[in-house]
């Protein structure tokens, strides 16, 4: 088994044996100042990915680890790994997810144990409320973490399914911002609208049937390429954002993207895009180039990051921000938020030797049980 190492910028106060999450999972094992990360296997609910899992997993306990870090999700395979392990000869601890995507990225580009703003965009992973996250800033080190702000939670109709059917997320969003007006919107996606599975899902969301809230950037993105690429299903979970990504990259650059709401609340702030999806309506509507409204809105995301931090910074006087979750592997999203933050005078870190996906997880696992007393 061929393993990474990652020097620490630290040597943490005990052994620890990271299971990782449920996708692109791998293994860290952390001792001292040095991680060893596992190959990446792509699902775990896949056989020969669990088995390679299980066999690195007790090929780490071999090493006499004190404690065994794992994802917050009980469904997660890795979780029901560490639920059969002993709570007398281990240290049991739950990690929040995006709590070690942004731990993670910090132990990487050797970061002390100082707060930071964290931006962790993703799917979704389970919050410490128990609800879906995916758009979260934090402020945290790797001891602890407070969630500051977040994007506004949209419906996940149909549950898992609405990320297969990426159509139900754009209704959800245009829904939520048009109530039932959305039906007489004049623009293709709507025209294309099968509106008799809509009063059902509209039904169910009214009744809270299977419709789990998430505040996730993976699901803006799916919505939005639902909605301008005028596509209704999406073969891999993350293909309509691709395809997003490839016709922005081709648009010649705009000076401005569209408009948010950032909502001051009793927990911090909430990035509200309704105002953006009624600009996206009315230049779909003005037949403006789909490459040119892809590419707005990809500079509207790195000015919802721009705008919070700015005001994240004023409260906290924290100036390193850090960027993880699989929406980062978005190059043309990650170059425009390097240059708004890095303008505003803040220092930015990013993932240069793991992927910025879930694959990283398990290192930001070990070493915030590592550092928990």
């Amino acid at each position: 088994m061929r393993l990474a190492k990652i020097k620490l910028p630290f040597k943490l106060r005990k052994s620890v044996l990271a299971l990782g999450p449920q996708g692109k999972n791998t293994v860290c094992f952390a001792k001292g100042s040095l991680a060893y990360l596992s190959p990446v296997r792509n699902n775990l609910s896949d056989p020969e990915d669990f088995l390679a899992f299980t066999k690195a997993a007790k090929y780490f306990l071999k090493k006499d680890p004190k404690a065994i870090a794992y994802d917050l999700h009980p469904e997660y395979q890795s979780s029901k790994f560490a639920a059969h392990l002993s709570p007398i000869t281990y240290h049991l601890s739950p990690i929040q997810h995006h709590h070690a995507h942004i731990a993670s990225c910090m132990a990487e580009n050797g970061l002390k144990n100082k707060k930071v703003i964290g931006v962790a965009f993703d799917g979704t992973g389970l919050g410490a409320d128990d609800a879906l996250w995916g758009a979260e800033f934090l402020i945290c080190d790797y001891k602890k973490f407070s969630r500051v702000a977040h994007l506004k939670e949209i419906p996940l109709l149909g549950g898992e399914r609405a990320i297969r059917e990426p159509w139900r997320l754009a209704a959800a969003w245009l829904y939520l911002t048009y109530k039932e007006k959305f039906l007489s919107l004049k623009i293709n996606f709507v025209k294309n609208l099968d509106k008799d599975k809509w009063r059902i899902l509209e039904k169910m969301y009214k009744i809270r049937l299977n419709s789990p809230l998430a505040s996730s950037m993976g699901r803006l993105f799916d919505a939005v390429g639902a909605l301008v690429l005028e596509k209704k299903n999406a073969a891999d979970e993350a293909e309509l954002a691709v395809e997003l990504e490839k016709l922005a990259a081709g648009c010649r650059p705009e000076a401005t993207g569209y408009d948010f709401n950032l909502l001051k609340d009793r927990d911090g702030y909430t990035l509200d895009p309704a105002p953006a999806f009624k600009q996206i309506v009315s230049d779909s509507k003005n037949n403006q180039p789909k490459s040119k409204i892809a590419y707005k809105f990809h500079l509207t995301v790195a000015e919802m990051i721009r705008k919070t931090c700015i005001a994240l910074k004023k409260k906290s006087k924290i100036n390193q921000v850090v960027l993880s979750g699989g929406v980062f592997q978005n190059k043309l999203l990650l170059r425009l938020s390097l240059d708004l933050l890095c303008k505003e005078g803040f220092r930015v870190f990013v993932h240069r030797i793991l992927s910025s996906n879930d694959s990283g997880i398990s290192l930001g696992q070990a070493v915030i049980a590592g550092m928990r007393r």
